[in-house]
C-alpha cells in the first residue's frame, strides 16, 4: 500500500511545492524503501524488486482508472492482469534467497 501511497501523492505535490502532500509523500517512499529493504533478506533482489514495483504500477493504475476516471480501455486491464500474472509468477519460482 505504502508503494501506492507515494505513488499517488506525488500526483498531489505539485511538483514539490506543496508541503503537507510532499512530506507525505516523502514519509510514504521512506518507509516503503525500509520494507523493500527488509525483504531483500528472505527474496531475491530480482523477485523483490519486480514484486514492488509490480505492485506501484498495477496498483496506481487500478487508483487512476477507479478514482481518477482513467481510461478503463480493455488492453489496460489485459496489462494489468499480466503485470500480476507475472509478479506472482516469479515470487512462485523464486526458489530461496542466495
Amino acid at each position: 500500500m505504502l508503494e501506492i501511497g507515494w505513488a499517488i501523492g506525488m500526483k498531489y505535490t505539485n511538483g514539490f511545492t506543496r508541503l503537507w502532500p510532499t512530506a507525505a509523500t516523502f514519509a510514504t517512499m521512506t518507509v516503503s524503501f525500509y520494507l523493500l529493504s527488509l525483504s531483500l533478506k528472505t527474496i531475491p533482489m530480482g523477485t523483490a524488486y519486480a514484486v514492488w514495483t509490480g505492485i506501484g504500477a498495477a496498483g496506481t493504475a487500478l487508483f487512476g482508472m477507479l478514482i481518477l476516471g482513467e481510461s478503463r480501455e480493455v488492453g489496460r486491464i489485459v496489462c494489468l492482469v499480466m503485470i500480476v500474472a507475472g509478479t506472482m509468477g516469479l515470487k512462485l519460482f523464486s526458489g530461496k534467497a542466495g
